[in-house]
């Protein structure tokens, strides 16, 4: 059985994205720059929300720091105030974490969105649940799928990698967890394709949250890594 459980936060535990569209939608707006349905948004979130920024802009101005900071910081003062108006745990997902906590094993949040406002989605969402761990984009730390949040993660709470399941929607996610040298589990209710995951080498898929339960309590090879 798995030990300890880390979980992307956007299209893994939370539907963001209308509340991520329409802050991004509003930067675009403020800066005088075209904007895009709500339906573009999935393919452009997963890498942080300065690639965010940098996918919603027009190409011609993608490289230009100033111009995606301005629209950044506008998004920031936005979604500050608006993160919670339209975002919702996906089924399953408050029952799981509570089920897990009883069973006695770890929960933890790594995400590519900036620490802030990770911590305050946790605190809204789930502020019943003991985390060991929640870590989001911070200065000077490389964005998954860099594995140095997983280790950050590890570091707080040192478990056995093969005892550890990593849990996300994205390709992006599997391959974090392939780097980190931890089992994958990718979730298909997400905002990516289960083609995406599978060509990352997702080594679970996972249509509910029960058979994130399951893959946890599978028994499994015991490696000392």
């Amino acid at each position: 059985m798995k030990q300890l459980v880390i979980f992307d936060l956007d299209g893994t535990l939370l539907n963001t994205i209308s509340d991520l569209g329409a802050a991004t939608n509003y930067a675009l707006r403020t800066c005088g720059y075209p904007e895009h349905h709500l339906s573009t948004y999935p393919n452009m979130v997963g890498n942080g929300i300065t690639r965010l920024i940098e996918r919603a802009l027009p190409e011609d101005l993608r490289d230009n720091a100033e111009i995606v900071e301005k629209v950044r910081e506008h998004f920031k003062e936005y979604y500050d105030r608006h993160q919670t108006d339209l975002t919702v745990p996906y089924p399953g997902i408050p029952e799981l974490l509570r089920e897990l906590s009883a069973m006695g094993v770890k929960v933890a949040v790594a995400s590519n969105k900036y620490h802030t406002a990770v911590g305050s989605l946790i605190k809204h969402y789930f502020p019943d649940i003991n985390w060991s761990a929640v870590e989001g984009q911070k200065e000077g730390i490389p964005t998954k799928p860099d594995p140095s949040i997983v280790f950050e993660i590890l570091a707080k709470c040192p478990t056995r990698k093969s005892k550890v399941l990593y849990v996300g929607d994205s390709g992006v996610d599997m391959e974090t967890a392939r780097r980190a040298c931890v089992d994958s589990c990718g979730v298909t209710w997400g905002f990516r394709t289960i083609k995406e995951l599978k060509d990352n080498h997702a080594d679970n898929i996972a249509n509910t949250a029960d058979d994130i339960l399951a893959i946890v309590k599978r028994p499994g090879l015991e490696l000392d890594v």
